[in-house]
């Protein structure tokens, strides 16, 4: 034993054994694991071709950025149903940014083209 742990004894101070310093070290590697997978945002593509979104469901997180890119030959638009986001129109070989804050479902459609339809989900 060393001489710490034997003064620590003497004392009565704390005792740490090899088990209760393990579950230390598991609970501190899951959390770090955990603040790093919600703290980086992702970038997610949704492509506006052949007059479809593709793919037409996405699920994304709080944070992360989703990327609308128009590679039809006309304008078209992402607009949500529920108002809210909506891209307005995007011209040929354009793209739109939308950075997601609310969780919810949001089905969207074109409103130049309103078969055009997709769903984002955010969790």
């Amino acid at each position: 034993m060393s001489w710490h742990a034997a003064n620590l004894r003497r004392r009565g101070g704390p005792r740490i054994g090899p088990a209760w310093l393990a579950g230390a070290l598991l609970a501190s590697v899951c959390f770090a694991a955990t603040v790093d997978a919600s703290a980086s945002p992702r970038t997610y593509v949704v492509s506006i071709e052949g007059m479809r979104f593709d793919p037409p469901m996405l699920t994304v997180h709080r944070g992360d950025k989703v990327v609308w890119t128009n590679r039809d030959p006309f304008p078209h638009t992402v607009s949500a149903s529920s108002h809210a986001f909506d891209s307005r129109s995007i011209a040929a070989n354009a793209s739109w940014t939308h950075v997601v804050r609310r969780s919810g479902s949001y089905p969207y459609l074109c409103r130049f083209h309103p078969t055009m339809q997709g769903t984002l989900t955010v969790q």
